[in-house]
């Protein structure tokens, strides 16, 4: 090559740089300049959620709801908390129904276009949650620009926006009904997503919207693998299989081989603890930090707001204003409903919302506990039912339950006692969930009496069926078969038998099942 060649070369390469430099200073002020708002938030907060709650109440106040609990003579919390009462999903639902029957002002004055599929309700397979463009653009939307600019304000020197952001979504299409939408609340937030915004991430939104997994998972790891990501965010359990393909695809022994400006992955939606060790081997550096942000279809709650931190800045001036239960008294004719100015350290709450999409004093389900006051930080510690979402597969007991009863009657036999755990993803295993069940009949055939069972969880939560879907993030069920009294046996031994002491059903971890597998011998 001629030297006036080779100079041309190294010359565009610079300007490139420079260019990409000069993008990320730009970026990185811009984002930052929204420290400023947080900081009111920071120093004001019980001011700053009141003013949005009597905000919300004035602009709802000529819709149905509104007027049903007269929104125009409320003028305090305390009036709020008197007249709306604290309802669940399936108190909430029928309300929701005629909104995506196209019906208008029912709930919210502007007409709701968008609903957040999800699994996890009581009665139903999924639950539709009502997504408003105020939600998309200062709940959603805010919250994604909110993330980036905490990290850089911890992080002067981060080169984020000199290469991309590889976002993994959900893989759920959008369909329409009666002129309203639904779907997964990931392929909402992509379908609406600024043109510009296609720029600044990868895989293409052709590819982060296809619906089928097997396809989407190449599509991405042929899309990406020659990209500068710089940042990635999703959730633990399906980011975890897609770059195990990416090493196997690139016959590579990390992913800083891959992509070596990587800096830092945001996750959130289940617990990281269980993939910690994991993701320190794929990215192999101590300066790659991790980022946990806490969203739901409902709306984006907390953010973590400092380098190697475990917990979340609680969010004040998204649109959501928010009271918690306390689980002591959780369910009780008099529980005690108390807003962020009276909550306490290092107790657990149900956390209900109000929102600007109209979700009045709902009761979202999960629990947290509060790590600060000054700011208000949390953890998340759970769910206000039993459950297991290891794998973002949100099962509840209900499900269970359901299932396990079908397939007695299917097959003609009788359990006495059950629990689940999850089967943690180590190296390139995938998870599963390890069920031991007491019978007083066993099935003939153990192994069909599985496959039925996995199969009805399946037909009733749509989050389990999608983690399901050919073994991709969890491989079928593995089922054990208990010993006669083995869970009698089991809580006697604890000091435990009696009509208050139960077999926990589903867990997040494996405590009680390796106990009780170890007494099974």
């Amino acid at each position: 090559m001629k030297l006036k060649a080779r100079i041309s070369i190294f010359e565009g390469i610079r300007k490139c740089n420079m260019a990409l430099s000069l993008i990320n200073s730009i970026a990185s002020w811009f984002l930052k300049k929204r420290i400023h708002q947080i900081e009111l938030f920071l120093k004001f907060p019980n001011e700053v959620q009141n003013e949005l709650l009597l905000s919300l109440i004035h602009k709802a106040k000529n819709t149905e709801v509104g007027k049903n609990y007269d929104f125009s003579s409320i003028t305090s919390y305390e009036e709020f908390c008197v007249r709306v009462p604290i309802l669940t999903y399936e108190e909430f639902e029928p309300l929701i129904q005629r909104a995506r029957m196209g019906e208008s002002n029912v709930f919210w004055p502007e007409p709701i276009k968008w609903f957040a599929k999800s699994s996890g309700t009581t009665n139903a397979k999924s639950k539709f949650i009502p997504v408003s463009t105020d939600a998309l653009e200062n709940c959603h939307y805010k919250a994604g620009k909110d993330m980036l600019c905490l990290y850089l304000n911890n992080n002067e020197n981060s080169q984020l926006f000199t290469g991309k952001s590889l976002r993994l979504g959900g893989s759920k299409q959008l369909y329409e009904e009666h002129n309203t939408y639904f779907g997964d609340l990931s392929a909402i937030l992509i379908d609406n997503l600024p043109f510009w915004a296609e720029f600044s991430s990868t895989p293409s939104h052709k590819v982060s919207l296809m619906s089928e997994w097997n396809q989407k998972m190449k599509a991405i790891v042929e899309e990406t693998q020659k990209v500068d990501v710089t940042s990635l965010v999703g959730v633990p359990s399906w980011m975890l299989v897609m770059l195990n393909q990416m090493l196997e695809n690139t016959h590579s022994n990390n992913l800083l081989e891959i992509w070596p400006n990587a800096e830092v992955y945001f996750h959130g939606g289940v617990s990281f603890e269980p993939y910690r060790d994991q993701y320190n081997r794929l990215f192999p550096s101590d300066r790659f930090k991790y980022y946990e942000t806490y969203n739901a279809s409902e709306g984006f709650f907390a953010i973590q707001d400092r380098n190697f931190a475990n917990d979340m800045l609680l969010m004040l001036d998204y649109g959501i204003f928010y009271e918690f239960i306390d689980m002591d008294t959780y369910g009780n004719e008099n529980q005690k409903v108390v807003t962020i100015n009276d909550v306490v350290l290092d107790k657990n709450y149900a956390i209900v919302i109000t929102t600007n999409s109209g979700l009045w004093r709902y009761q979202l389900g999960d629990t947290v506990r509060f790590t600060s006051l000054d700011p208000y930080r949390i953890k998340i510690t759970g769910r206000t039912k039993h459950f297991i979402n290891v794998f973002g597969e949100e099962l509840m007991i209900e499900n269970t339950d359901k299932a396990i009863a079908l397939a007695c009657e299917s097959f003609g036999v009788r359990v006495l006692e059950y629990t689940v755990a999850p089967v943690f993803m180590k190296d390139k295993e995938k998870g599963a969930h390890e069920w031991l069940i007491e019978f007083v009949e066993t099935p003939q055939n153990i192994e069909e009496f599985a496959l039925y069972l996995d199969r009805k969880l399946q037909e009733i939560n749509s989050d389990y069926e999608a983690k399901r879907h050919n073994n991709m993030t969890l491989n079928p069920l593995k089922l054990n078969i208990a010993k006669k009294s083995l869970f009698h046996d089991w809580l006697n031994d604890k000091g435990k038998l009696g009509g208050q002491n139960k077999i926990p059903r589903l867990l997040n971890d494996r405590s009680v099942l390796e106990s009780l597998l170890k007494k099974n011998i």
